[in-house]
């Protein structure tokens, strides 16, 4: 008997369908005003998806990066939390569903899920996007404004996932406030600019004031150690390009790397990484450079050579994102 098809691959062969149907002339202006959004600081007064036309292009240029996104972060919060699972979800400005998706291909199962959304389009084109995976049978999609007035129903996990660029500084802090308040675990992921991190890094405050532990990315709950307008901290995942990505793009590589900062908090009990790669790890001729923010609240270079034996080794597979060192070596 052939296993079942994972979240991810179900995900992938559904957009593949949808983009077939997409007429190019719709495509790319409306992929390309979607972009100016999502890279944008300046919150909106209305839904960036407007109809059909902007749903079907930002699932299919966007979902995928976003899931891709929302799956690192996720995957490095239940290595921090092994065993758990959440028993419920509410993904809030969820819109086509990627992060309900993401969660799904996590932990699997399933679980009473609420994506809340104040675009009726985009709740639509998820819903039945959704239809195609039998562990999201359970997925309410509800209609309500992302700000200062929503009200959060109690939940195991609440994810909020390209959000916060959207809302005004009142908004985003009351929409962090109220997902506080109504979850045991909240992972947040924003864009990997500088402006996206100074929101991730505003959201981690407003958490660990809240009684949160940070879970990841940070091997520490105190304050990040990057002074403010000198760097960012970010990581990237790696995605797939559709046929519409290199359409818009007019690219040639089957990949892009996705750049987005995120945090993953918790009242739970939590074992962070020791550290963790936050740069590209730069290999040298027997030689290994790690840029590691470590649980002492300080960042440094580490260089591991060959004499390091095991831990050279590991080094040289090591990836932009990892825990340090090896989990064996803990």
């Amino acid at each position: 008997m052939n296993a079942p098809a994972a979240p991810a691959d179900i995900l992938r062969a559904t957009l593949a369908e949808l983009v077939d149907g997409l007429p190019p002339r719709q495509a790319g202006p409306a992929v390309e005003r979607l972009i100016s959004h999502y890279r944008g600081a300046t919150p909106t007064g209305a839904p960036i998806l407007r109809d059909r036309a902007d749903v079907v292009a930002y699932a299919a240029y966007r979902m995928p990066a976003t899931f891709a996104a929302v799956r690192s972060a996720l995957a490095a919060f239940a290595a921090a939390v092994p065993g758990w699972e959440p028993a419920s979800h509410v993904d809030l400005g969820g819109g086509t569903g990627a992060a309900t998706w993401a969660v799904s291909d996590t932990w699997g199962g399933r679980r009473p899920v609420t994506v809340v959304d104040w675009a009726e389009p985009a709740l639509a084109l998820g819903r039945e996007i959704a239809a195609a995976s039998p562990g999201l049978s359970d997925v309410r999609w509800q209609r309500s404004r992302i700000g200062a007035a929503l009200t959060v129903e109690s939940t195991d996990l609440v994810t909020v996932s390209y959000v916060l660029n959207e809302l005004t500084g009142t908004d985003r802090a009351a929409l962090v406030d109220a997902a506080a308040g109504a979850a045991r675990a909240v992972v947040i992921v924003e864009a990997g600019t500088p402006d996206g991190y100074a929101r991730v890094i505003e959201a981690r405050r407003r958490l660990t004031d809240a009684g949160f532990h940070i879970a990841a990315p940070c091997p520490h709950s105190a304050a990040c150690p990057i002074a403010p307008g000198t760097d960012w901290c970010h990581f990237s995942a790696r995605v797939s390009r559709s046929s519409l990505h290199r359409q818009v793009k007019g690219g040639s590589l089957a990949y892009e790397d996705e750049k987005f900062s995120y945090v993953a908090a918790t009242r739970l009990p939590v074992a962070p990484a020791p550290s963790r790669v936050i740069r590209r790890p730069q290999i040298r001729k027997g030689q290994v450079l790690l840029d590691l923010c470590e649980s002492d609240e300080r960042i440094r270079r580490r260089t591991v050579t060959k004499r390091h034996g095991d831990r050279y080794r590991a080094a040289r597979d090591a990836d932009w994102g990892d825990p340090w060192p090896p989990a064996a070596e803990d």
